[in-house]
């Protein structure tokens, strides 16, 4: 998941409107009366026939050998559905051609999430088994907005973002620093209003799932085979509601909880900070300590309280390390955070936090087990984690893309009064006191969108549709971003799905358990829906042993 301060460092393309002229009028909210017409208009334009994607063979990496198997295309699609022949965008795809093309089935077509992130390059993923990549086209695409797909851009240079994100803190504590980062806020949408163009009201998932439907009718297929990851968890889901007789497999694997992430965006980023970041960091300094020294540098003592107390601390008093580096809140936060999205940066995590530990308590010697560390291993956490998933190469004033609130914040429903997220980040912090005013602060912005939910045509259910092939959703038990309740309600108001479960700290699983991709291939190649109830383990472990 994006944060705003991060978006100007983030690398993404950008293409021009494709053919036509800017459509401004955005359509009124689907609500519950309109749904079922929506929905039967949906199913039969389905049908309707498209033209072809016309793939260009290039290299996704033209610093190494060409491996001549993936193509590129850039497909137009209707700006606004409810003028189809009016202006064009384009959706940048990328597809690696399936290995063996007697054997073929169709095209896989991936969503990585975000919001806003980048698919164009998962054409080359490895995370799945050589069956499924023999089997299928993979393809990777940048969704409407996203990089290479009609960036949606705030600013008309990175000097301007950078006049704006600059004034904001990341956790802000202060009155000082919570007034100044909900005015740049301010500034933020109003920039969005001034140059984000006819775009802007079109961002919401239900318009993402309308262009991969006429994708998966360009390239051939007959149904859809689909994985999506975090926010592409939406899109799958949303998919197979808007089009269930459409569905011939669609793996979930990260899961956002549809029906609640829809009507209440205040409540579901409350539950993000206390079912999943916090309790996933609970857990992870508990295995922590089993591991115990050296595998975990940072067992020793109590590690919940060591932990609190370094948060505390830079809460009042931000830590300048020997190298002039700074360790402050926010960015203490934002690499906590990034390193339980995935088992490989956990135990570097440890690392730092011990070195950290050390510069403040330098008289502590908590664990014969570790050596002390140089202070520069703590220089990991001086830095906000890099904004994820933008591989669009930067050829434009401004280099990045507002896509993240484009999405979340037309998706979303949340109050228009910026002051609600303070009193939030103070309420939240009680039971998620480090990351409850983090993620209070993730979604100002949506308070003064152009385009804000309320306005904008989005698709808010049914859920329940049934699909022919049971969808396959995966939940690991200590997600920090999506967390495991939510894929639990993603298999309960989807009206055909199976949940298999990963027992990992991480943000996804597919790639990380062999026995899990067994199940993977098996369902995308077979159609054979896994047994339910089924709890995985991950090949590696976090913190492994050294030799």
């Amino acid at each position: 998941m994006l944060r705003i301060p991060t978006l100007a460092a983030a690398l993404a393309g950008a293409f021009a409107l494709l053919t036509g002229t800017a459509v401004t009028a955005s359509a009124a909210p689907l609500t519950p009366l309109t749904a079922l017409t929506a929905l039967t208009t949906t199913s039969a334009t389905a049908d309707l026939k498209v033209d072809p994607v016309s793939w260009t063979p290039c290299n996704p990496d033209p610093t190494k050998p060409d491996p001549k198997i993936y193509d590129c295309a850039v497909y137009p699609v209707p700006l606004d559905y409810a003028h189809p022949s009016g202006a064009k965008i384009g959706i940048a795809m990328m597809r690696r051609r399936a290995g063996d093309p007697a054997r073929r089935i169709g095209s896989l077509f991936l969503n990585p999430g975000g919001p806003g992130g980048s698919g164009y390059l998962w054409a080359t993923t490895t995370r799945f088994d050589p069956e499924v990549q023999a089997r299928f086209d993979l393809v990777g695409f940048d969704p409407r907005g996203v990089a290479r797909s009609n960036p949606l851009q705030c600013f008309t240079s990175n000097e301007d973002a950078d006049a704006v994100f600059n004034r904001m803190t990341g956790v802000p504590v202060t009155p000082a620093e919570i007034t100044g980062t909900l005015a740049a806020t301010k500034d933020y949408t109003d920039a969005c209003a001034r140059n984000a163009g006819a775009l802007l009201p079109h961002m919401s998932t239900m318009n993402v799932v309308r262009d991969l439907d006429r994708m998966r009718r360009a390239v051939g297929d007959a149904k859809l085979t689909f994985a999506g990851f975090s926010y592409g968890t939406l899109i799958g889901a949303t998919y197979a509601n808007m089009y269930p007789d459409k569905v011939r497999a669609v793996i979930v694997d990260g899961n956002v909880d549809p029906q609640l992430r829809l009507s209440n965006g205040l409540e579901y980023d409350r539950q993000r900070a206390t079912g999943g970041f916090e309790v996933s960091l609970a857990e992870y300094l508990k295995r922590c300590s089993a591991a115990g020294a050296p595998r975990c540098a940072f067992a020793g003592g109590d590690t919940r309280a060591r932990f609190d107390a370094i948060r505390d601390h830079l809460r009042t008093s931000p830590v300048t390390l020997p190298d002039g580096s700074t360790v402050t809140l926010s960015t203490f936060t934002s690499q906590v955070s990034n390193a339980l999205y995935s088992q490989s940066r956990q135990a570097p995590l440890a690392r730092s936090l011990q070195a950290l530990d050390q510069v403040i308590h330098p008289q502590q010697s908590v664990s014969p087990s570790v050596a002390p560390l140089s202070p520069s291993e703590a220089s990991a956490l001086a830095v906000a984690a890099p904004a994820a998933l933008r591989e669009a190469p930067a050829d434009t004033p401004y280099t990045a893309d507002d896509s993240y609130y484009g999405v979340n914040c037309e998706d979303k429903p949340y109050p228009s009064n910026p002051l609600v997220f303070a009193f939030a980040a103070r309420a939240w912090e009680l039971t998620a006191p480090t990351f409850g005013r983090y993620q209070a602060f993730d979604a100002p912005a949506c308070a003064t969108w152009p385009a804000p939910a309320r306005q904008v045509e989005r698709y808010t259910g049914p859920w329940n549709r049934h699909t022919a092939n049971p969808v396959m959703v995966i939940g690991n038990t200590f997600d920090p971003a999506t967390q495991y309740k939510f894929a639990q309600n993603m298999q309960r108001e989807l009206g055909s799905a199976v949940l298999v479960t990963v027992d990992m700290i991480e943000h996804c699983a597919v790639g990380k358990s062999k026995a899990l991709n067994a199940l993977v291939t098996s369902y995308l190649v077979d159609q054979t829906a896994p047994a339910p109830g089924q709890l995985l383990k991950p090949d590696a472990d976090p913190f492994p042993a050294t030799s």
